[in-house]
């Protein structure tokens, strides 16, 4: 089997081929830290952790870069608006984000740069490009001359002319051409500016990211990803002055993730139609959200509304069914259940690889693992102990890991608390065989709220987390 790959650049997928045998280089486009991550950060961020995960259970090593964007004009707007230091607005904002991250169960990258600790290497960038022709000073500002490059446009297929003609009358009357993109801006008073050969000031947006590529990946990488919504201008002028700088092709495969909607809309902070990641975390659990990522192919829009997560959760319960103890009573299945079992585990990891194998197809995964939890509950059903069963949990919980799900929920209780939930199963036993179904439903609902969950079967009761 052999992994395929949509590639933005070809439009088209493609066979997955590394620069070096058993590694991948992946950058991936982190946040403009200047107010609360959203959802939609969340889901990029996941997007990637699913694809790390496989290419890692494929035996690939993976060296992951994600930056922050920790000084650009919104940061800058923003710290003014609130009368604070806009690195500390920054710094803010970083580490409430690297917790999201870790709530959410996502890898930790190799390095997280930020463009305020890189810009020796920026400036040497923007150096090299003004040396080989391809950029040009203004006032103390530095531009790329985007007709220079003579294949700009080809990640996002706009020609340059068509550009041109869209550009607004109010353009930059200082530019050689209305769509050239700074590289550095020059300090305005008030703001935040480093020295450089061109005065003191700032970098551009697009900068920074080709700058960090080239200190922690090299000349060329693997794979770039992002949001679609960066394919143009971001990623474009990504491309354009790398490679100008290098001479090189600049990332093999360029991996765009669909945007998340809420009410039809993207969702933005611009237009202020979101669901920060603080909110959604106070409702629901954070694999709940990989769940609904897993549920779609990466490239898609995702729709977002409460009764799609109602359905989500179900699905999460669905597959952590899979995990539930042998019935009370329980005296082994019979040869050919077993062989059906057997059968189930070998069925379902060839299908997992091949779904993902065809750029990533999640969804398809999880169709496979869903089909499998059949067979493992049908073992059950038919007396298959724990010990019969403990195979084919352990392949339910290594493919779903690699998804990065967690089955087993979180227990919060003790062995104290496991002989009290015994007794009451006892009790409600009784009170069922004098026939009193009220207190016996009671109980059972009491230890529903609590998120303990009976399950009665012909061989008695047995219980487990929700």
């Amino acid at each position: 089997m052999t992994l395929k790959v949509y590639n933005t650049l070809g439009r088209k997928k493609e066979e997955f081929k590394t620069l070096h045998s058993g590694k991948v280089s992946m950058y991936v486009c982190g946040p403009t830290v200047y107010s609360k991550a959203h959802i939609g950060h969340a889901m990029s961020a996941l997007v990637f952790d699913i694809i790390r995960r496989y290419l890692e259970y494929r035996g690939y090593e993976v060296r992951h870069v994600m930056n922050f964007t920790d000084v650009d004009d919104k940061i800058i707007l923003r710290a003014k608006k609130m009368g604070v230091d806009p690195f500390a607005l920054g710094e803010g904002y970083i580490h409430e984000f690297e917790q999201h991250l870790k709530d959410f169960k996502i890898l930790p990258a190799t390095v997280n740069p930020r463009a305020t600790h890189e810009m020796p290497e920026i400036i040497e960038m923007i150096q090299g490009l003004v040396d080989k022709g391809y950029a040009y000073q203004v006032d103390g500002d530095v531009y790329f001359r985007v007709e220079k490059d003579a294949h700009y446009g080809k990640l996002s297929g706009r020609k340059l002319d068509d550009m041109q003609a869209g550009a607004r009358v109010d353009v930059d009357e200082r530019k050689e051409n209305p769509m050239d993109f700074a590289l550095w801006k020059a300090a305005k008073p008030g703001e935040p500016a480093w020295e450089s050969p061109w005065g003191s000031g700032r970098p551009g947006w697009h900068i920074e990211c080709s700058a960090m590529n080239l200190a922690y990946l090299g000349e060329q990488i693997d794979i770039h990803g992002g949001g679609n919504d960066l394919i143009f201008p971001h990623h474009e002028n990504e491309i354009a002055q790398t490679e100008s700088f290098t001479g090189k092709p600049f990332a093999r495969y360029w991996i765009h993730n669909g945007m998340l909607q809420l009410m039809g809309e993207k969702m933005s902070k611009s237009i202020g139609n979101l669901v920060t990641i603080e909110e959604f975390l106070s409702l629901h659990s954070p694999d709940v959200l990989r769940m609904l990522v897993l549920n779609s192919g990466y490239r898609n829009p995702l729709s977002y509304s409460e009764s799609i997560l109602d359905q989500v959760e179900s699905g999460l319960e669905r597959l952590r069914g899979g995990m539930k103890c042998q019935l009370p009573g329980a005296k082994g299945a019979s040869e050919q259940c077993l062989k059906d079992l057997a059968a189930g585990i070998e069925r379902v990891k060839t299908g997992f690889v091949e779904a993902m194998d065809d750029d990533f197809n999640t969804a398809g995964a999880l169709g496979g693992l869903f089909d499998f939890v059949k067979v493992i509950n049908q073992a059950r059903a038919e007396g298959a102990t724990d010990a019969e069963l403990k195979s084919a949990r352990a392949t339910l919980c290594e493919l779903t890991s690699v998804l990065g799900l967690t089955l087993e929920k979180e227990k919060t209780g003790s062995a104290q608390l496991d002989g009290v939930v015994d007794l009451l199963i006892e009790i409600r036993r009784d009170l069922r065989a004098n026939k009193l179904w009220v207190l016996s439903d009671k109980i059972r609902d009491r230890l529903a709220a609590m998120g303990i969950l009976l399950e009665d079967s012909k061989e008695g009761t047995s219980w487990r987390w929700q």
